[in-house]
C-alpha cells in the first residue's frame, strides 16, 4: 500500500480536510504527488515558476495521481548584497530545505516534484529531496538572456565600482543597470544558479538534457509536462532517490563542476547535500577530482559567452560525452535508465541537431563554446583548496579565475574586520599593489557568511589591483566573481581561527601550484615556521572572542550552529 494510503486509515481528518479544497473521494484514492515549487516575485529566477508549476500538477492529474502545489519562495542573492541582507542567504538554503521536509513529512506524499532556478533554492530542493526520500524530480527555471551587446548581470558589480571611481557616467551606469535582466531564468552567467541546476542534472535527478533551457523557451514548459508523467511512474515504482543518488553520482558531479568552472559555492552546497543522501563529500574531494581534469567551458565570468550559450551548444549531456572517460557511467537516474543509456537516447533522438539550430544564430559552433576534450581551456580543473598556517582546514580558490602572476606571490597583510571597511579602502585606493586584503568575521559563526562580491568586483574592475593583490576571506564569494580572491578560510575568525590574529604588515605566502596558504613573516620580516607558530600563540592567548553579532532568529540560530565551510556550512 502506498505510503499516503496507510497514513489515510490512521488519520480521519484528512480526507474531510481535503475535500474542503475542493479534492473529490476519487482523488483521495490516487497516489498523492507533492509539487514544491519556489514560485514568487522574489526575483527573476522564481516570478516565471508558477506556470511550470501549474503545468507539472496538471499532467500529473491527468497520469492517474493527484497534485498538491506548496510554495517556499526564496530570496535573492544579488537584491540582498551590498547590505546586511547577505547576511540571510546561506540560512536561507537551510531554512527552505526544513520548510520543503515539514511540506513531505507532515501530510505524507507518494513522489514530489521539485520546481526551483537559482542560488539557494536549488540545493534546498536537492537537500530535502536526499532527506525526505520519496521518488522524485528537479525541474528547474532555466537562464535568462543576455541584453545589448551580451549584457550580463554580473558586469554591474564592475560598472558600479568604475562608476565610484569615476570612471563612467551615472547615465552609463543608469543604462546598465536598466537592461541586464531583459527577461525570466537564472542570471546568464555561470553562477550559482547556473552550476546548481547543472549539478542537479549532473547528479541524476533532472531530467537529461533540461538544465539551463531558455526561460522563455516552449522547451521548458514541455519539460515541466514531462516531469509530470515521469513523477507518476517513479512513485509507482517506489524507486527512491537514495537508490540512484550515490557517492559515484556525486563524483560526477564534482566533475562536471571542473568542465564549467563552477562557482566557488557549490564547495559549499554538494557536501550538504551529500551529507543528506548519506554521502560523505568535503572540499578535500573536490580538490582531488579537480587535479588533471578538464576545464572546457567559455562561459564568463570566466569565459566569453552568457549561460544561454551553453544550451546552444549541447548543454550538459555534450559535457559529459566530452568528459565520458572520468564519468561513472552505470550511476542510475530519474529516467529510471543509467547516465550511459541516457547520453545514447540523446543522440539518438536528434538532441543534438536541436542544439544546433538554436546555435546557429550566435555565429559559433559547439566547440566554442564548449571545448573539445583534447583542447581544453585548462587541464587540471579550476578550484583548489588550499592550507597552512593561516588556514589549516583549508580555504578554496577558483584558479581558474585567478591571473597566472598572482598563482605565487608574497603579499602584505591589509585586515579588515567587516566588508564594509575593506571596499572603502579598495575605493578610495588605500590598497595598494603587493596587499593581501583580508575580511574576516564573516564567516557562518560571524555574521552568516555572506558573499564579498562588491569587494571583489572592485578589485577585478582595478587595473592596478587585479593582478597584484589578494582576498582573502572567511565569507564567500558570488559564483559571479573573479580574480585573485580565497575564500572559507577555516576555521573561521569568530571561532578564533588564525585568521583572526593576523595583524598589519604580517606577510603571507600564497602558493597556488602547491595548495598553500600561510604566514611566513611577522611585521614585514620573514620568520621561520617555529618563530611564527610562538607569535600566533602569543597572539591567540590575548585574542577574546567577539560577543555574537545575531542572539534571535534565523540568523542566531544559524551562527552559533553552522558547520565550517570546509563540511558545507550547514545548519547542524
Amino acid at each position: 500500500m502506498l505510503k499516503s494510503q496507510e497514513v489515510r486509515k490512521i488519520a480521519p481528518e484528512m480526507d474531510p480536510l481535503r475535500m474542503g479544497m475542493g479534492w473529490t473521494a476519487e482523488d483521495l484514492e490516487k497516489p498523492q504527488i507533492l509539487v514544491e515549487s519556489a514560485f514568487g516575485q522574489s526575483h527573476p529566477g522564481s516570478a516565471h515558476l508558477l506556470e511550470l508549476t501549474q503545468a507539472a500538477a496538471g499532467e500529473i492529474d491527468k497520469n492517474g495521481c493527484k497534485s498538491a502545489m506548496y510554495f517556499a519562495t526564496d530570496i535573492c542573492d544579488g537584491m540582498s548584497q551590498g547590505h546586511d541582507g547577505g547576511n540571510y542567504s546561506l540560512v536561507s538554503r537551510d531554512t527552505l530545505a526544513n520548510l520543503i521536509e515539514i511540506h513531505a513529512n507532515a501530510t505524507t506524499f507518494d513522489g514530489g516534484l521539485f520546481l526551483a532556478s537559482c542560488d539557494k533554492s536549488v540545493p534546498a530542493h536537492l537537500m530535502a529531496v536526499g532527506r525526505v526520500n520519496i521518488p522524485a524530480i528537479i525541474v528547474t527555471g532555466g537562464v535568462m538572456e543576455a541584453g545589448p551587446g551580451l549584457l550580463t548581470l554580473e558586469q554591474i558589480g564592475m560598472y558600479s565600482a568604475m562608476f565610484r571611481r569615476g570612471e563612467i557616467t551615472e547615465e552609463q551606469l543608469t543604462y546598465y543597470k536598466r537592461h541586464a535582466c531583459p527577461s525570466c531564468g537564472a542570471c546568464s552567467f555561470m553562477g550559482t544558479a547556473s552550476t546548481m541546476q547543472i549539478m542537479a542534472e549532473a547528479l541524476g535527478l533532472m531530467l537529461p538534457g533540461t538544465a539551463l533551457l531558455p526561460a522563455r523557451s516552449p522547451e521548458l514548459g514541455e519539460t515541466a509536462r514531462t516531469a509530470g508523467r515521469q513523477i507518476t511512474r517513479l512513485a509507482l515504482a517506489g524507486l527512491r532517490p537514495r537508490e540512484m543518488v550515490t557517492r559515484k553520482s556525486f563524483e560526477n558531479a564534482v566533475m562536471v563542476h571542473a568542465a564549467i568552472s563552477g562557482s566557488t559555492n557549490a564547495l559549499l552546497h554538494l557536501p550538504a547535500i551529500a551529507r543528506e543522501f548519506g554521502v560523505e563529500l568535503d572540499a578535500e574531494d573536490f580538490d582531488r577530482l579537480h587535479r588533471g581534469a578538464h576545464y572546457l567551458l567559455d562561459v564568463r565570468p570566466a569565459g566569453r559567452w552568457p549561460a544561454e550559450y551553453f544550451c546552444y551548444a549541447g548543454g550538459l549531456p555534450r559535457v559529459m560525452e566530452e568528459i565520458k572517460s572520468m564519468l561513472h557511467l552505470d550511476v542510475m537516474t530519474v529516467t529510471g535508465k543509467t547516465l550511459r543509456e541516457n547520453l545514447e537516447d540523446l543522440k539518438a533522438s536528434g538532441y543534438y541537431e536541436s542544439r544546433e539550430a538554436l546555435l546557429k544564430k550566435t555565429g559559433l559552433a559547439a566547440g566554442d563554446v564548449i571545448r573539445p576534450f583534447d583542447a581544453p581551456i585548462g587541464s587540471d580543473g579550476t578550484v583548489a583548496v588550499l592550507k597552512g598556517n593561516l588556514a589549516p582546514q583549508g580555504a578554496v580558490v577558483k584558479h581558474s579565475a585567478v591571473p597566472k602572476e598572482m598563482y605565487q606571490a608574497t603579499l602584505r597583510a591589509r585586515p579588515f574586520d567587516s566588508e564594509e571597511e575593506a571596499i572603502g579602502a579598495i575605493l578610495n585606493h588605500d590598497v595598494r599593489p603587493g596587499d593581501g586584503v583580508i575580511i574576516r568575521y564573516e564567516g557562518p559563526g560571524g555574521s552568516g557568511m555572506p558573499e564579498m562580491f562588491y569587494t571583489t568586483e572592485a578589485i577585478s574592475s582595478d587595473p592596478a589591483l587585479s593582478a597584484s593583490i589578494a582576498l582573502i576571506t572567511d565569507g564567500r564569494f558570488s559564483g559571479a566573481s573573479k580574480g585573485p580572491v580565497i575564500g572559507h578560510v577555516s576555521p573561521e575568525a569568530a571561532e578564533g581561527g588564525p585568521i583572526a590574529l593576523v595583524e598589519e604588515g604580517d606577510l603571507i605566502e600564497l602558493d597556488i601550484p602547491n595548495r598553500t596558504l600561510r604566514l611566513c613573516g611577522i611585521g614585514g620580516e620573514p620568520r621561520t615556521e617555529e618563530e611564527i607558530a610562538q607569535e600566533l600563540a602569543r597572539r591567540r592567548a590575548a585574542w577574546k572572542p567577539r560577543e555574537p553579532r545575531y542572539r534571535r532568529g534565523a540568523l542566531g540560530l544559524f551562527t552559533a550552529n553552522a558547520a565550517s565551510p570546509m563540511k558545507g556550512g550547514y545548519l547542524c
